[in-house]
């Protein structure tokens, strides 16, 4: 039975008080449904990589991080996922507002036994910023687990700590380490911050969860012990469109795969406007660029932008379709 969801109101309450929020089952199984049974062309099936009789098994051997494709994906309905509409439903409301892009899309496999996924206490900031993070509310950059597979606590869901333990941490260092880890440099802390160990929360949930946090909240990912275990997910960035030091991913060096395109053939205007596409009515739309984005995406259905040109005056806001 899945639990009661959680109102969006509720979940940005929650994600601006404690950095983080979980939201069990967020994503129910026929919204899933075509995703997950597209996961086996990115990566093995659990019996594949125990068994290695998929040939890809080996990528995924002694490097916690090798289970990482990045958007856009070979499944063309994972994409899609990315950019579900009840996620950017959530990120609209997180954020505050619709007026924002995803800056990083990553679906990931971890398989027991293939490495230590057992990660320190880290803000995501160094990678996922120029700069450091904001907690107001229109520079908030905003990070997404997306769980498709059921993910108990031992299949290596991630832990959180609330904003409540550590508003007061300065930006350096950015890794707290286990206790009894040794390590050296600016951005490392080997104290083990045992306080904030005590205080971290679990994150597992069946599949369908999502978490949202912060770039500045402090996370970690834990080991795998299920035997023959695997757990698939997807990771996820938004940032307010102004933002433009909120960085991981420019699309544009992506643009010529065949999974872009397909994508895009298969996406509607507020998806792709996630990506940076302007909206139907913005001023970049004009007969040129019409034609030429025509002959660039042959399959794309251009009526929206079409109907929303007026000669370089924005008519509001890009329609929805539902996934």
């Amino acid at each position: 039975m899945n639990p009661e969801p959680m109102d969006l109101k509720d979940a940005a309450r929650a994600w601006q008080t404690d950095g983080f929020v979980i939201l069990p089952a967020f994503l129910q199984g026929d919204e899933l449904s075509a995703a997950v049974d597209e996961l086996p062309l990115l990566f093995p099936t659990a019996a594949g990589f125990h068994d290695r009789t998929d040939p890809r098994a080996e990528r995924f051997v002694g490097d916690e991080f090798a289970g990482i494709d990045a958007f856009p994906f070979a499944s063309t309905a994972i994409s899609l996922l990315a950019v579900h509409h009840r996620v950017l439903d959530l990120a609209e409301a997180l954020l505050g507002g619709g007026d924002f892009h995803v800056y990083t899309a990553e679906a990931w496999a971890k398989y027991t036994g293939a490495c230590d996924y057992d990660q320190d206490l880290h803000r995501d900031y160094l990678n996922h910023t120029l700069l450091v993070p904001s907690t107001a509310a229109e520079f908030r950059q905003l990070e997404m687990f997306v769980f498709l597979s059921d993910v108990p606590e031992e299949l290596g869901p991630p832990h959180l700590v609330s904003r409540r333990h550590t508003a007061a941490l300065p930006s350096v260092p950015n890794w707290f380490l286990r206790p009894g880890r040794a390590g050296s440099g600016r951005f490392l802390d080997a104290g083990g911050g045992p306080d904030l160990y005590e205080a971290e929360v679990s994150g597992a949930g069946p599949a369908g969860t999502v978490i949202a946090f912060e770039a500045g909240t402090f996370h970690r990912g834990t080991g795998l012990t299920a035997p023959r275990g695997v757990r698939y997910s997807m990771h996820l960035g938004f940032r307010p469109s102004g933002v433009g030091w909120g960085q991981r991913m420019g699309w544009a060096m992506r643009g010529y795969e065949r999974a872009w395109v397909d994508f895009v053939h298969r996406a509607d205007p507020r998806q792709l406007q996630a990506f940076g596409f302007p909206p139907p009515g913005h001023p970049y739309w004009t007969p040129e660029t019409l034609a030429g984005t025509a002959l660039r995406y042959p399959e794309l259905d251009l009526a929206p932008w079409r109907g929303g040109f007026s000669g370089g005056r924005a008519c509001g806001r890009a329609p929805r379709r539902s996934t």
